[in-house]
């Protein structure tokens, strides 16, 4: 088979999270995608090869860029296997070469995810013994390539996952505290707080610093993917080296320094602070994110500051009366040491958002790493 869905339509998907939808949108047009169009937990959108290899690059906000290979209808095991096969799976894949399913099936005849992933591992493998008597090997965490299925209402697509993996593993988090913030979360707070660097930023909570390195990354212009040590379009079969080193070349060339007093942060934890320095570590030596180990209610206060954080909540405190009592004294730190600064404060627990004892300006929905959360903007007089 040739001429797989991808090549001939140019059209890609691209998974979010539920409430990031704005802001995806917004960043697949200024990637230079064209005819963006909503579909489920995600965005249908075309784009030229530069452009694919530019989103997978640089996208803050997806967690995953699927290149469809294949779209049929899909009433039974025996044809996804059957239909599985018309993919000469050696233009993605060679002998020496992983490759893992990940696979999501709902209101079909194949009820389960993990059965309709086998039977698809199960045609690939099969393929390759005929043609050469051995089969490529499965690697779940580290992929040189994979396959995304996905099976609604028995209409099936086969995908290739351009990233390798979820986008939200940026390679800067060598080390963390407990329950940490997923990274395309914090870039989803820190866009829709409006930042662009041109107040200073502070998270009196960083823990490890997710939303630092986030809005480090954005004020420095690195690409999210600049840590990435593989990336899945590198196994299709109209990969071009050159383009997509023109790509990262230019896009490394972009980065801007970031000035030293822009972003700071402050955790009461020890362990909170050498992760936040060892993260930052990790990332392109263009500027400097200050933290330093205090409780809250010991700052000075702020002026003209972008303030955005996740204070702790069920999961890291694990005790509802002390969070609620954290929240109010946060509540009157805001009201009483922070006039003229503006607070995106994010609840990782939404009906904790009362606790503040603030009116919010508004309120957002964020849904991500199993966390029904609420972000909320505070303008503080």
């Amino acid at each position: 088979m040739s001429g797989y869905l991808y090549q001939s339509t140019s059209h890609y998907f691209g998974q979010i999270a539920s409430g990031a939808e704005s802001c995806g949108e917004a960043e697949l047009k200024e990637l230079g995608a064209t005819h963006v169009k909503p579909g489920y937990l995600g965005f249908y959108f075309c784009a030229d090869q530069r452009t694919i290899y530019n989103i997978v690059y640089r996208s803050r906000i997806f967690s995953r860029i699927l290149a469809p290979l294949l779209a049929f209808d899909c009433h039974s095991d025996k044809y996804l296997y059957k239909t599985a096969q018309q993919i000469d799976w050696t233009d993605f894949l060679t002998l020496t070469k992983t490759f893992a399913i990940a696979s999501n099936v709902a209101d079909s005849n194949i009820r389960n995810s993990q059965y309709a992933g086998q039977i698809l591992k199960d045609a690939i493998v099969d393929q390759f013994r005929e043609k050469t008597g051995q089969r490529p090997n499965v690697d779940t965490r580290f992929p040189d390539l994979l396959l995304n299925l996905y099976i609604h209402k028995n209409k099936a697509r086969i995908s290739v996952d351009l990233g390798g993996g979820s986008l939200h593993k940026r390679g800067y988090r060598t080390e963390s505290v407990e329950a940490p913030m997923q990274e395309t979360l914090a870039a989803t707070i820190i866009r829709l707080s409006g930042w662009s660097g041109e107040r200073p930023l502070y998270d009196p909570f960083c823990g490890s610093g997710t939303l630092l390195c986030e809005a480090f990354m954005k004020a420095g212009n690195i690409p999210a993917a600049y840590l990435r040590p593989k990336f899945g379009f590198l196994r299709l079969p109209d990969f071009d080296a050159a383009v997509w080193n023109q790509v990262k070349t230019k896009a490394n060339n972009e980065t801007i320094d970031v000035p030293d007093e822009l972003i700071k942060g402050s955790d009461i934890g020890a362990d909170a602070i050498k992760a936040v320095r060892a993260n930052r570590n990790e990332l392109p030596e263009i500027g400097t994110i200050k933290v330093r180990r205090t409780d809250f209610r010991e700052l000075e206060g702020f002026e003209n500051t972008v303030i955005v954080t996740n204070p702790p909540y069920g999961i890291r405190l694990g005790n509802t009366a002390e969070v609620a009592g954290l929240l109010k004294d946060f509540g009157d730190f805001l009201k009483q040491k922070c006039t003229g600064s503006t607070a995106f404060v994010y609840f990782g627990d939404k009906t904790l958002a009362k606790k503040l004892g603030l009116k919010p300006e508004w309120k957002h929905p964020l849904r991500a790493g199993g966390l029904d959360g609420m972000l909320c903007k505070y303008e503080l007089y």
